[in-house]
């Protein structure tokens, strides 16, 4: 097995909520230096507070080709973990950068890569690109049908990503983690997922609501076991040009999500019932087998176990 160990690793993207906790789970696995890129559109340096003096941080935008052939040679980086993207509901306010910011930097880390740059990329994916479920669980063969600016960006990146790995023969991993949730979820504002911005409004004093009926399904994988796999994707062997989900297996829906939430904070008022979202994904769960069989990850964090850990943190 490879290891981390005295490797330099550049994570786009890591003052963001999985990207901070990757920088944490870099540091643990042992890098000599980990060096984030994040332009701070929804990362936040209090994500890096425990590590601050451990890491590089530059404040760049990951989509310029230049920026980053600058930090990548001054740095000597060898490994990059991009998880630099925009928010999914960014799509519903900006649809041509929501694609394009995806596109642009798998673009340009493919470039570095060709040029030996650097030798190995990990790149963080979404669930998104496949759509409705067609059929489930989803494993990594389901059929692409993004509904979305952001998911059509995410899946254009990976099938650019692919094609260079299949013509160069890159030392090149693609993650489709599903629905992450955790500590450190960005809460403010109206890119917020539904886990924090469903804290928010009932700590603001707001009722809660849901998009549609609710009945519409997500698998939530905690964040911790998303570290793991994405650790994991680099340290196994043999994994060169392999896609792979991390998910849970499990399917919950969103209107179960909210109700999770409301008894944890003691609020028994209504739930709003909102028109339902343009293009909202009806449901999303994972084959699991293919992240056990190749990186041997088995989520250690149920949802009803991560859910109180993520609300005791919302709550401090």
């Amino acid at each position: 097995m490879r290891t981390l160990k005295d490797k330099v690793v550049l994570i786009t993207g890591g003052a963001g909520f999985i990207g901070s906790h990757l920088a944490e789970g870099v540091l643990g696995a042992g890098a000599r230096k980990v060096v984030v890129v994040d332009n701070l559109f929804v990362g936040k340096l209090d994500n890096l507070d425990a590590i601050q003096d451990r890491i590089v941080f530059y404040k760049e935008d990951a989509a310029d080709l230049h920026t980053m052939e600058m930090i990548v040679r001054k740095e000597e980086v060898q490994v990059i973990y991009n998880m630099a993207t925009m928010a999914l509901i960014y799509s519903f306010f900006n649809p041509h950068t929501a694609y394009m910011v995806n596109v642009k930097i798998a673009d340009v880390l493919m470039h570095l890569l060709r040029n030996k740059e650097y030798e190995t990329l990990i790149h963080a994916s979404s669930s998104e690109v496949y759509g409705t479920a067609l059929y489930a669980p989803m494993d990594e063969n389901h059929p692409l049908n993004p509904t979305t600016p952001y998911a059509a960006g995410k899946a254009a990146a990976d099938l650019l990503v692919k094609s260079f790995c299949n013509i160069y023969n890159f030392d090149v991993v693609i993650i489709r983690p599903f629905n992450n949730y955790g500590p450190r979820q960005n809460m403010d504002g109206p890119l917020a997922g539904i886990i924090p911005a469903t804290v928010r409004r009932i700590q603001n004093g707001e009722a809660p609501f849901v998009e549609g009926d609710g009945l519409q399904t997500r698998d939530y994988i905690y964040v911790s076991d998303t570290i793991k796999g994405l650790l994991a994707a680099y340290e196994r062997d043999h994994l060169r040009g392999e896609i792979i989900n991390l998910g849970s297996g499990v399917e919950i829906q969103v209107v179960d999500i909210v109700k999770h939430i409301c008894d944890y904070m003691g609020y028994t008022g209504e739930i709003e019932y909102k028109p339902e979202r343009t293009a909202d994904v009806k449901r999303l769960c994972a084959s699991a087998k293919k992240a056990q069989e190749l990186l041997g990850l088995a989520c250690e964090i149920p949802f009803e176990k991560g859910i109180v850990k993520t609300l005791d943190w919302y709550m401090q």
